[in-house]
């Protein structure tokens, strides 16, 4: 694996936990892909740090099972506004 690839997977593992951040976040963030900040995770990081890669999972984890309340809470907003227009 190339050195800014593995540097990269440490830097976004960072991000996810210090800002309890989504894929999607990150993604924006880091100006990559969601499924590269996925494999990054998943599967580059528990070659180079494993501790590290099972902290930013629980993360992704814990926002993987709250993201339909993030969804339907989005939605009422929208609506909210759409209302007042």
């Amino acid at each position: 694996m190339k050195g800014y690839i593995e540097e990269r997977a440490m830097e976004v593992a960072a991000y996810i936990i210090e800002n309890n951040a989504t894929v999607r976040q990150t993604a924006k963030q880091f100006g990559i892909s969601k499924s590269t900040v996925h494999k990054d995770v998943t599967e580059r990081l528990m070659q180079i740090n494993p501790t590290l890669a099972r902290e930013a999972r629980k993360v992704l984890d814990v926002n993987k099972s709250e993201r339909h309340i993030r969804g339907g809470l989005a939605t009422r907003e929208k609506y909210l506004h759409y209302v007042e227009s």
